[in-house]
């Protein structure tokens, strides 16, 4: 019997109270925000945070993002300083995640953190969760709403077709605007690099203040099989297709579906123009497409190493990372 597919709402007031009802029962539901769709649950609910782990098939020592409605609720929640308030107040909401000491008093379910005195923590701007936020009264775990280790979502579609028979409700805006994952900073140290770059955060008016950024592609920042992630998105193999992924390829081999970008043309392009954002948007799309077509490999032409693009080369990597 082939897994029972997820229901699929359109985003309205009714979806939201629905999906806001499934939540207070302490279940989990896919919700669109501007970076992918995540699979949200009460953050302070242990079993229903053990169901995001459960649908998704993920190691429990990966840490989740909370997602609340503003500063002053991740104030409640995690302890700031001048460097952190600072990101906060410039870039929330937006797909910036930051990694903080948890407060003792946070009421945060322990998994979310696997274990860590730390939390990673986010203001979305999207309309969805927010309202989903809202109906709810409750801080959200969200990771992306995927099997674990597999392409990220950015359709309801997506979501639909990696977690059939794992999740009740899909909750459908449309495709995601960013396409990939947030940004996450820990400190001084971008973790993971996203849709806010380097120069965004740690701009010259940053580094008049102190703040500075380590190298995203530090490799001290990776960890290793014997080290936890300190923040999502951390594992060496990640948004990974089922077929091998071939990458900075300049023309099709034999057997390949490729993805192509700027002069480089493919089955499916990331952007004709060489547009860096709007490669970041298709990015994950076009990893399924390639995905579901029937060609038993992928290669992806090269991507510039700048600004958004050393996002986007951190997610194809660890969807080539050969898995052990």
């Amino acid at each position: 019997m082939s897994p029972t597919n997820p229901r699929i709402l359109l985003y309205g007031t009714a979806a939201i109270a629905e999906a806001a009802e499934v939540i207070r029962a302490g279940g989990c539901v896919a919700m669109p925000t501007e970076t992918v769709y995540g699979l949200a649950a009460d953050a302070t609910d242990s079993r229903a945070v053990a169901g995001i782990y459960e649908a998704k098939g993920r190691p429990s020592f990966n840490p989740l993002i909370v997602h609340v409605p503003d500063l002053a609720a991740a104030e409640r929640i995690a302890l700031f300083d001048a460097v952190a308030r600072d990101l906060a107040t410039r870039f929330w909401p937006g797909p910036l995640t930051l990694v903080l000491p948890v407060r003792a008093d946070a009421g945060i379910a322990a998994l979310v953190t696997a274990g860590l005195d730390t939390i990673a923590i986010r203001v979305p701007d999207h309309r969805a969760m927010q309202a989903l936020l809202a109906a709810t009264g409750k801080p959200l775990a969200a990771p992306s709403a995927n099997a674990s280790g597999s392409i990220s979502p950015t359709r309801a579609a997506h979501v639909a077709a990696s977690l059939a028979g794992r999740i009740p409700l899909v909750i459908d805006d449309g495709p995601t605007s960013a396409g990939i994952e947030s940004t996450i900073v820990m400190g001084r140290t971008i973790l993971r690099p996203g849709p806010l770059s380097q120069a965004d955060l740690f701009s010259d008016k940053g580094r008049s203040r102190g703040l500075q950024s380590e190298v995203p592609g530090d490799p001290a920042l990776r960890p290793s099989p014997e080290h936890k992630p300190v923040a999502p998105g951390q594992l060496a193999s990640h948004y990974a297709p089922g077929k091998l992924l071939r990458l900075d390829a300049a023309e099709r081999h034999e057997g390949e579906w490729l993805i192509g970008f700027g002069d480089v043309a493919g089955d499916d392009t990331l952007s004709a123009s060489g547009d860096l954002v709007e490669a970041a948007a298709n990015l994950f799309d076009a990893l399924h497409r390639a995905d579901a077509s029937s060609a038993p490999e992928i290669a992806v032409a090269p991507i510039p190493e700048t600004g958004i693009g050393v996002a986007i080369n951190d997610r194809l990597r660890r969807a080539a990372h050969p898995r052990s």
